[in-house]
């Protein structure tokens, strides 16, 4: 371990990184300890423990919601708008023809989501100011018209501000900018989750504790053996070798069970979240109807049997979702194709990139099966033991240590692409 740290020092790019990453933490740690005023945040951190939906809200934002920060949203409207443009990719044949258009097509969908995130952005905030007046314990001290512009406009401008900050962290190589952020809030939440946990401790939980331990140790287990499961796909090269005539080498092309990383996590839990705040807003509409649904939708993802299973089943479909963007078996055939790699058996071109397809969704079902399972697990335990802090604590853990996975794979392929520069 301390050889690659002093591998990562020695490399200035991906020291520099590193550095620039810290420092960004840093700056969105201070901006999520800056209160907005008119917030009574005892009322609120105990509205947020007897509510599952903003617990979940209040991890996905990485821990600022319980403070009610400049920055109380985190990334969260970011992200839904990013899952509103991928599912409109699937359906709106434009948008998935800018989608494939290399660099410049993903720039402008990077524009258009960050347009639609302020939109998202207000309507989240407002959503949830409506849900603290709703409580039954007073939250907001202030509830002036003008007042609550300011909350909203201020708690906007930190959702982009955040934004840009995940861009910035992004561009360095070191990490998904955004799932950094979401881990970060999530780590410096933990010493006082833990703490609180210690205080209402007794002799009765030990086998609350003890399943709580044993479910953190399967989701470190599980996420780290999907993450660096692989499936190798040997492929040879022919070459002329003056004097010998035709010879070949051969070698492995890796196809990891897991291509996505963290992210099929995060876009199913803001999809579970997203309904449920919009329903909490909507329930107070006086069309009759309008209100009966929004109670409809939000009794019914109230319910652990139904939650767990939209969970499970927005893990898979996403898992699948993301893995299409990210893999392109039509590019890696061309590629072979031109550098006189085959696969033995397998005819170039077309049979290839159907072959490699092929093989992706077969070993991506077990990784998707293996992830939701995971992702599940506190749930289930949260049902045997009652306790809600074993969901959200499981969820967290599941978020983090696929964000250091992640991470420690980009800095592993940097330095192994400055040690080829050196030669």
């Amino acid at each position: 371990m301390w050889e690659s740290l002093a591998r990562v020092w020695r490399v200035k790019d991906v020291r520099n990184g590193l550095l620039f990453v810290l420092a960004m933490m840093v700056v969105f740690r201070i901006a999520a300890n800056i209160p907005l005023p008119g917030i009574d945040i005892g009322a609120l951190q105990r509205f947020i423990d007897a509510n599952n939906v903003l617990g979940l809200l209040n991890l996905f934002s990485g821990g600022t919601i319980r403070n009610f920060s400049i920055v109380a949203l985190g990334v969260a409207p970011y992200i839904t708008a990013s899952i509103i443009f991928q599912l409109l990719g699937m359906m709106v044949p434009r948008i998935e023809e800018i989608q494939k258009d290399g660099e410049q097509g993903q720039k402008r969908i990077n524009r258009w989501t960050r347009w639609l995130t302020v939109p998202l952005a207000i309507i989240q905030s407002f959503s949830l100011l409506q849900l603290m007046q709703s409580s039954q314990v007073p939250i907001l001290t202030r509830t002036d018209a003008f007042h609550i512009l300011t909350i909203v406009l201020t708690v906007t401008a930190g959702t982009m501000f955040l934004v840009w900050m995940g861009e910035l962290i992004t561009e360095k190589k070191v990490g998904n900018g955004t799932s950094l952020l979401i881990a970060a809030g999530i780590m410096a939440d933990l010493p006082s989750q833990v703490s609180q946990a210690l205080t209402t401790f007794d002799g009765s939980q030990y086998f609350t504790l003890a399943l709580y331990a044993a479910v953190a140790v399967v989701t470190i287990a599980g996420v780290i053996f999907v993450s660096e499961g692989q499936r190798n796909i040997p492929v040879q090269y022919a070459r002329q070798v003056r004097g010998l005539g035709g010879a070949s080498t051969s070698t492995m092309l890796p196809l990891r069970i897991n291509m996505v990383g963290v992210i099929p996590i995060i876009f199913a839990i803001s999809l579970l979240v997203f309904p449920t705040m919009i329903a909490q807003f909507v329930a107070q509409a006086r069309t009759a109807w309008l209100a009966n649904a929004a109670n409809w939708v939000m009794l019914t993802l109230q319910n652990q049997w139904v939650y767990g299973i939209a969970y499970f089943v927005l893990v898979v479909l996403f898992t699948y979702f993301y893995t299409e963007i990210v893999f392109h078996p039509d590019r890696v055939a061309e590629n072979l194709q031109k550098q006189g790699g085959f696969i033995p058996g397998i005819r170039p071109g077309k049979p290839t990139s159907e072959y490699l397809w092929a093989v992706v969704r077969r070993i991506t079902l077990a990784g998707a099966l293996f992830l939701g399972a995971i992702a599940v697990l506190p749930i289930v335990a949260q049902g045997i033991t009652g306790t809600q802090a074993l969901a959200l604590g499981g969820t967290s853990l599941l978020i983090v240590v696929s964000v250091i996975i992640e991470s420690m794979k980009q800095i592993e392929s940097q330095l192994t692409m400055r040690a080829y520069e050196t030669y």
